[in-house]
């Protein structure tokens, strides 16, 4: 997957979660089939796994957890974003996975006071930020 394609699903992630407040499977699961795919094409399939469970399984505990605090679709969305942040870099992962929450907790306490805010868009954001800065 090129770096335009995959600002395009993020892109289109976030408009969907911030018009909808809702990550559809439609959306996430075939982005991270095709990063991950993309990953192990190049031979990175270890890291690309491995990056993609780590952040799915950070969502995960926090959706089990505080389940209104995310949606499963945050959950699914990690497995792309996870993976292609890791195939970017390690520091690109911890920027992202560090990034995306502390973006919506500014954006809610700030700019919305308290209101809900989508995850998704925090996520794509950290998520292209971390990999512009750390490669």
């Amino acid at each position: 997957m090129t770096f335009g394609l995959f600002v395009a699903w993020c892109v289109a992630l976030s408009w969907y979660d911030c018009c909808e407040r809702r990550l559809p499977n439609w959306l996430t699961i075939p982005g991270a089939i095709v990063i991950v795919g993309a990953g192990t094409a190049i031979g990175q399939c270890r890291t690309v796994v491995v990056g993609a469970l780590l952040l799915f399984g950070l969502y995960l505990v926090a959706h089990v957890l505080a389940p209104t605090s995310l949606g499963a679709g945050d959950v699914k969305a990690a497995i792309g974003l996870g993976g292609a942040a890791a195939l970017a870099s390690s520091q690109s992962w911890v920027v992202a996975a560090v990034l995306a929450p502390l973006i919506t907790a500014v954006v809610g306490a700030l700019l919305l006071r308290g209101r809900p805010v989508p995850h998704g868009p925090s996520m794509c954001a950290a998520t292209v930020f971390g990999i512009l800065w750390c490669t």
